[in-house]
């Protein structure tokens, strides 16, 4: 008997899930092996569409899916990625970032998530944390120009001839582009980097998918955390499939589902819904770019979209399109009734769409399900394999059921490590991540989240440090000081919310620190709302630490009264 079920048996707050041996309805746990799996599964079925820059629409059977997924991990080969090389994908929600990520894999490599969000700043501090390798990277995405961005950070490689190094990335040695940029001489067009790798011969490719191992590095995603500095999550292939192989399951559709994504891959959440809830049951993937709310429903319209992978804020912002009441949404059969979406006349909302807790350092759920397995209320069961506790976090003590504490968890998905941050600073002598998150568990072992012990704010989906706002902030010649804060909203779960001090006699507008913020921060960090304070105003400790609770109290009474 193991001292969780002990603890259980006593009334204390640590549950066991099930036996991983026993859990029924997984295939491959390698990446490899899953998209050479769905490949053979699913042979011609559509896999994948999306309308390119030029409008035009392009499709994938599975089949050719991992065919191009192959021709990336010969052309990796060709170049001389080995075993563990990291592969930085730079790419928006388009059919590249998966026959990037998962060629990656088929190589050996590991691929690195870099987020599209990201400011010059912020792209050269992951490029350098993750040694990154091989850079696949998008031109433009929106408003950002990453040619120009890698072109400032990496002018050696860029202005080159394909094999120049740079000391400042001293492991970069080849930049890829998803577009022919024939103006920047150490950029390889796509297309050009593919038919290096025609002559690797197909059973070197077949050896390293079967030497690919479920414990073997698969990514790397970056979360802001709770520090200044953005950290990178080092995730195993076997946490990566295991959570794919389970969305499938949790999510219920039917094989022939159209689903949308257009959240960007390099964040977790996104990487398990939109594979696992469509491409493990032979469904179709339709992509867009970047969410555009009026070519979001124009796309539901023409593909007959039935699945939105969506967060809240942007179903409001659909509900908002003057086509929205109009548009044919009649296809869309998997929304559930307390979405946004179910608000449409097309539609029923009959579905009910899985519930669970997580986060990025557990590749989502670690608790959950779908349907009557979770009870009203609660996150739901603790899943196969996996441990959790509520233990007191002033002295670690296990609770008694049904008692508030900190969340502490520890699994076959947790992740490996912060990349270049030693275990003992991550889990503790037995293993388990704390959370940070307050929660308790029913009289059934249903978990329930109640909330943040720690100032991490959520923001429509994305974790946003505080201290790294603050940090930015306080470099303007007019701040004497600042505190950032979560501040909850109807959409987007909490909104960034900078409360400042100003220096004597300096002057500063909200829009000017927004502006301000702008030039370093990814848009999601920047501040929605900006408030200033006097030294007096602020609630302060007698050590002069600010009083968050007390703060967040303050700033939504300011708020409620403009």
């Amino acid at each position: 008997m193991t001292i969780a079920e002990n603890d259980l048996k006593a009334g204390l707050s640590s549950i066991v899930g099930s036996s991983l041996a026993a859990e029924v309805g997984l295939g491959s746990l390698t990446m490899a092996g899953f998209i050479t799996e769905l490949g053979e599964r699913f042979g011609e079925r559509d896999a994948l569409c999306w309308r390119d820059l030029q409008g035009e629409l392009q499709e994938w059977s599975y089949a050719q899916m991992v065919d191009e997924c192959r021709r990336v991990a010969a052309a990796l080969i060709a170049a001389g990625a080995g075993k563990g090389s990291r592969v930085g994908v730079l790419i928006s929600n388009r059919p590249e970032w998966i026959f990037a990520a998962f060629g990656s894999a088929m190589a050996g490599a590991v691929c690195v998530a870099l987020n599209t969000f990201s400011t010059p700043a912020e792209l050269e501090y992951q490029l350098k944390h993750a040694d990154v390798e091989f850079l696949f990277m998008e031109a433009k995405v929106a408003s950002k120009n990453f040619l120009q961005d890698i072109q400032n950070l990496c002018p050696a490689i860029v202005n080159g001839s394909g094999n120049s190094l740079d000391a400042a990335y001293p492991f970069l040695r080849k930049i890829i582009c998803t577009e022919d940029v024939s103006a920047f001489p150490g950029i390889i067009a796509w297309q050009h980097f593919l038919d290096a790798g025609a002559d690797v011969p197909t059973d070197i490719i077949d050896a390293r998918i079967s030497a690919s191992d479920p414990l073997d590095m698969g990514l790397i995603f970056f979360s802001s955390g709770s520090t200044a500095l953005p950290k990178a999550i080092q995730q195993t292939q076997r946490a990566a499939m295991l959570q794919c192989w389970r969305f499938g399951q949790w999510y219920g559709v039917d094989p022939d589902v159209r689903s949308w994504s257009a959240n960007g891959f390099f964040w977790s959440g996104n990487f398990a819904m939109a594979f696992g809830s469509t491409l493990t049951i032979g469904g179709c993937l339709v992509l867009q770019r970047f969410f555009d709310p009026d070519e979001s429903l124009a796309l539901f319209q023409e593909q007959k979209v039935s699945l939105a992978i969506a967060w809240p804020h942007q179903e409001a912002r659909l509900t908002e399109c003057p086509a929205w009441a109009d548009t044919d949404l009649s296809a869309l059969q998997y929304v559930d009734a307390n979405l946004t979406l179910a608000s449409h006349p097309d539609i029923e909302g009959k579905w009910r769409q899985p519930n669970g807790y997580g986060m990025t350092e557990t590749f989502t759920f670690i608790a959950g399900d779908k349907g009557s397995r979770v009870e009203a209320g609660t996150h739901g069961p603790v899943l196969p394999g996996n441990t959790v506790r509520i233990i007191d976090p002033d002295t670690g003590e296990i609770l008694p059921i049904g008692q508030s504490g900190e969340i502490i968890v520890k699994g076959p998905t947790l992740m490996a490590g912060y990349l270049k941050v030693p275990t003992e600073n991550t889990f503790d002598s037995d293993g388990f991540m704390h959370s940070g998150d307050a929660g308790h568990f029913t009289e059934s072992g249903q978990l329930v989240w109640e909330g943040r012990l720690s100032d991490t704010i959520k923001t429509g989906g994305a974790n946003v440090s505080p201290s790294e706002i603050d940090a930015v902030l306080s470099t303007h010649a007019a701040i004497q000081s600042t505190f950032t804060v979560g501040v909850p909203h109807d959409t987007l779960g909490e909104i960034v919310v900078s409360c400042v001090i100003l220096r004597d006699a300096k002057t500063l507008t909200e829009e000017e620190l927004r502006v301000f913020a702008k030039q370093t921060l990814a848009s999601y960090k920047v501040p929605r709302r900006v408030l200033f304070f006097s030294e007096e105003e602020l609630p302060m400790t007698g050590s002069n630490k600010i009083r968050r609770p007390e703060l967040k109290k303050l700033v939504v009474e300011r708020m409620t009264e403009a």
